[in-house]
Protein backbone atom coordinates (compact mmCIF):
# COMPACT_ATOMS: atom_id res chain seq x y z
CA UNK A 1 0.00 0.00 0.00
CA UNK A 2 1.36 3.14 -0.92
CA UNK A 3 0.89 6.67 0.63
CA UNK A 4 -1.32 9.42 -0.08
CA UNK A 5 -1.07 10.16 -4.12
CA UNK A 6 -2.31 13.61 -5.60
CA UNK A 7 -5.11 13.24 -8.32
CA UNK A 8 -5.41 16.15 -10.44
CA UNK A 9 -7.80 17.08 -12.93
CA UNK A 10 -6.66 20.20 -16.09
CA UNK A 11 -8.64 21.70 -17.95
CA UNK A 12 -7.67 19.84 -21.26
CA UNK A 13 -4.26 19.82 -20.67
CA UNK A 14 -3.40 16.60 -18.99
CA UNK A 15 -1.22 15.19 -21.52
CA UNK A 16 1.08 17.84 -21.85
CA UNK A 17 1.48 18.53 -17.55
CA UNK A 18 1.56 15.23 -17.00
CA UNK A 19 4.60 14.93 -19.44
CA UNK A 20 5.76 17.61 -18.03
CA UNK A 21 6.27 16.24 -14.61
CA UNK A 22 7.37 12.77 -15.90
CA UNK A 23 10.19 15.18 -17.72
CA UNK A 24 11.05 16.95 -14.27
CA UNK A 25 10.86 13.83 -11.81
CA UNK A 26 11.46 10.79 -13.75
CA UNK A 27 10.08 7.55 -13.65
CA UNK A 28 7.07 5.94 -15.82
CA UNK A 29 4.19 7.66 -17.36
CA UNK A 30 0.94 5.48 -18.35
CA UNK A 31 -1.96 7.30 -20.12
CA UNK A 32 -5.18 5.90 -21.03
CA UNK A 33 -7.12 8.43 -22.79
CA UNK A 34 -11.32 8.92 -22.72
CA UNK A 35 -11.65 6.89 -25.70
CA UNK A 36 -9.94 3.79 -24.85
CA UNK A 37 -11.59 4.12 -21.59
CA UNK A 38 -15.01 4.42 -23.06
CA UNK A 39 -16.15 7.88 -21.85
CA UNK A 40 -17.89 10.05 -24.23
CA UNK A 41 -18.24 13.26 -21.50
CA UNK A 42 -15.40 14.64 -22.91
CA UNK A 43 -12.72 14.08 -26.38
CA UNK A 44 -11.89 11.15 -27.28
CA UNK A 45 -8.24 11.61 -27.37
CA UNK A 46 -8.83 13.75 -23.60
CA UNK A 47 -6.73 11.88 -21.14
CA UNK A 48 -9.20 10.02 -18.93
CA UNK A 49 -6.15 8.71 -16.22
CA UNK A 50 -2.78 9.00 -16.53
CA UNK A 51 -0.51 8.07 -13.75
CA UNK A 52 2.97 8.74 -13.04
CA UNK A 53 5.13 6.27 -10.76
CA UNK A 54 8.62 7.10 -9.47
CA UNK A 55 10.41 9.15 -6.96
CA UNK A 56 7.51 11.35 -7.37
CA UNK A 57 4.23 9.84 -7.99
CA UNK A 58 0.77 11.64 -9.00
CA UNK A 59 -1.88 10.83 -11.11
CA UNK A 60 -4.48 13.62 -13.19
CA UNK A 61 -6.80 13.41 -16.09
CA UNK A 62 -8.49 15.96 -18.04
CA UNK A 63 -11.58 17.33 -16.30
CA UNK A 64 -14.95 15.65 -17.19
CA UNK A 65 -17.68 17.76 -18.63
CA UNK A 66 -19.37 17.91 -14.88
CA UNK A 67 -15.95 18.07 -13.36
CA UNK A 68 -14.04 21.03 -12.09
CA UNK A 69 -10.67 21.79 -12.58
CA UNK A 70 -7.93 22.03 -10.09
CA UNK A 71 -7.78 24.84 -8.47
CA UNK A 72 -4.94 25.44 -5.80
CA UNK A 73 -5.51 27.92 -3.11
CA UNK A 74 -4.68 27.41 0.73
CA UNK A 75 -2.52 24.17 -0.01
CA UNK A 76 0.47 23.21 -1.69
CA UNK A 77 1.93 19.66 -3.16
CA UNK A 78 5.37 19.55 -0.83
CA UNK A 79 8.38 17.99 -1.53
CA UNK A 80 10.43 18.45 1.63
CA UNK A 81 13.02 15.96 1.71
CA UNK A 82 11.93 13.85 -0.75
CA UNK A 83 15.74 13.97 -2.52
CA UNK A 84 18.80 14.93 -2.23
CA UNK A 85 19.66 18.81 -2.29
CA UNK A 86 20.84 19.07 -5.67
CA UNK A 87 17.65 17.13 -7.65
CA UNK A 88 15.26 18.98 -5.12
CA UNK A 89 16.57 22.66 -6.27
CA UNK A 90 16.57 20.98 -9.93
CA UNK A 91 13.07 20.37 -9.71
CA UNK A 92 12.62 23.88 -8.17
CA UNK A 93 14.09 25.31 -10.97
CA UNK A 94 12.07 23.14 -13.63
CA UNK A 95 9.08 23.73 -12.19
CA UNK A 96 8.84 27.08 -11.64
CA UNK A 97 10.10 27.42 -15.44
CA UNK A 98 6.48 29.10 -17.34
CA UNK A 99 5.35 28.98 -13.95
CA UNK A 100 5.89 31.86 -10.75
CA UNK A 101 8.14 31.79 -7.97
CA UNK A 102 6.36 33.19 -4.67
CA UNK A 103 9.23 32.56 -2.27
CA UNK A 104 12.45 31.84 -3.98
CA UNK A 105 14.20 28.45 -2.59
CA UNK A 106 16.63 30.11 -0.17
CA UNK A 107 18.14 29.00 3.48
CA UNK A 108 15.97 29.33 6.34
CA UNK A 109 16.78 31.51 9.63
CA UNK A 110 16.30 27.66 11.07
CA UNK A 111 19.15 26.30 8.91
CA UNK A 112 16.96 24.50 6.20
CA UNK A 113 16.32 25.35 2.57
CA UNK A 114 12.49 26.14 1.02
CA UNK A 115 10.88 27.65 -1.37
CA UNK A 116 7.49 27.99 -3.12
CA UNK A 117 6.19 28.41 -6.45
CA UNK A 118 3.50 27.86 -9.03
CA UNK A 119 4.01 26.05 -12.07
CA UNK A 120 2.80 26.54 -15.51
CA UNK A 121 -0.55 24.52 -14.36
CA UNK A 122 -1.48 26.28 -11.56
CA UNK A 123 -0.23 23.68 -9.15
CA UNK A 124 1.43 24.94 -6.21
CA UNK A 125 4.97 23.43 -4.76
CA UNK A 126 6.56 23.25 -1.86
CA UNK A 127 9.97 22.38 -2.15
CA UNK A 128 13.19 21.86 0.05
CA UNK A 129 15.95 19.93 2.30
CA UNK A 130 18.03 19.92 5.41
CA UNK A 131 21.08 22.42 5.51
CA UNK A 132 24.03 20.48 6.31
Amino acid sequence: MSGLIPYLLFPGNAAEALELYRSVFSGELQTMSYADAGRHDGPGDAIAHGQLTGPVELAGADAGADDDAVQMSGMFLSLLGTADATTLTSWFDQLSAGGRVIDALQKRPWGDYDGTLVDRYGIRWLIGFQGE
